[in-house]
């Protein structure tokens, strides 16, 4: 009977572990000094170092992907967690709590999923991460505010999409074979609006990229379009065995022109704050853009 007995208890430990596998986690983050300390007035939070506070998070990520369990870690913004909490009528300074105010965050907030990756590389990859949503929310917010052309009763920001959209594919497909790299930067009332586009080519095989940088790229661009701003697009071309070549185009009532290669050399040979010349990179080609205001886009 107590043979009987063990072996239930040892398969039913082996069936929970193998429901811990299955069942996800997430792990709130709180990525700098100043927002770590934003919460140290609370008395269940058990840390006051925030670097004794990162270790102990790399710890309990690591344990976890040693257990098989996927892990999501999720920014921690303690602005946030105060409006969630008065909105959700709960206590501040409770353990459940954060963990309400965590999962929410993993939901529809700035989150990745854990790889190995050491903490010091993942704190910035987690604030560009929400850099890159808050840029992307701004844009679309900015566009929807738009409304009709008072001329033609168009949707101002529908039609800018459109337009960004189809300059975007354009350029792509003139820019050849390679793996691109594409920085759009639009100035706006609060702070710069950037987005990065990564993709890939083969000789003639369609562009590959991924669907959400993709958006993102556009609605900045349209942004742009839309309320007729200055700004500009650089594309950076990379090939085994050759130099990469840099290309770049400014915005101009909502077009995109093409810049010449000394434009683009002094757009990346100059120091931005001082003015002063910064010697050119290495293995770099200065190239200048090339017509992708096609006819069609004005449409």
């Amino acid at each position: 009977m107590a043979r009987i007995k063990s072996t239930r208890y040892y398969k039913t430990k082996a069936m929970r572990r193998m429901l811990r596998r299955e069942s996800p986690s997430t792990v709130g983050l709180l990525a700098d000094e100043q927002d770590f300390a934003a919460m140290t007035g609370y008395g269940t939070l058990a840390f006051d170092d925030h670097a004794a506070y990162l270790q102990e998070v790399e710890g309990l990520l690591r344990s976890l992907a040693a257990q098989g369990v996927h892990t999501t870690v999720a920014l921690f913004d303690p602005e946030d967690f105060l409006e969630f909490c008065e909105a959700s009528g709960i206590e501040p300074d409770a353990v459940e709590s954060r963990t309400r105010f965590t999962a929410e965050v993993a939901a529809c907030g700035a989150s990745l999923p854990y790889t190995g990756q050491p903490i010091d590389s993942l704190v910035p990859l987690l604030i560009n991460e929400a850099v890159r949503r808050a840029t992307w929310e701004y844009a679309t917010l900015l566009l929807a505010r738009l409304g009709d052309c008072a001329e033609c009763g168009e949707d101002i920001g529908r039609e800018a999409l459109t337009r960004a959209s189809r300059m975007v594919t354009r350029l792509l497909e003139l820019a050849g074979p390679g793996s691109y790299h594409l920085v759009c930067s639009v100035p706006a009332e609060e702070e710069q609006l950037l987005a990065v586009l990564h993709a890939e080519r083969t000789g003639n095989e369609p562009v590959l990229l991924t669907q959400a940088e993709g958006a993102e790229f556009v609605t900045v661009l349209a942004a742009g379009i839309a309320v007729e701003s200055t700004g500009g697009v650089v594309l950076r071309t990379t090939e085994p065995g050759t130099p990469d070549r840099l290309h770049g185009w400014r915005l101009h009532r909502g077009r995109l022109v093409a810049l010449t290669a000394g434009e683009v050399f002094s757009a990346y040979c100059t120091d931005a704050d001082t003015g002063d010349p910064v010697s050119p990179e290495p293995g770099v080609e200065y190239c200048p853009g090339f017509e992708i205001d096609a006819p069609d886009i004005h449409g």
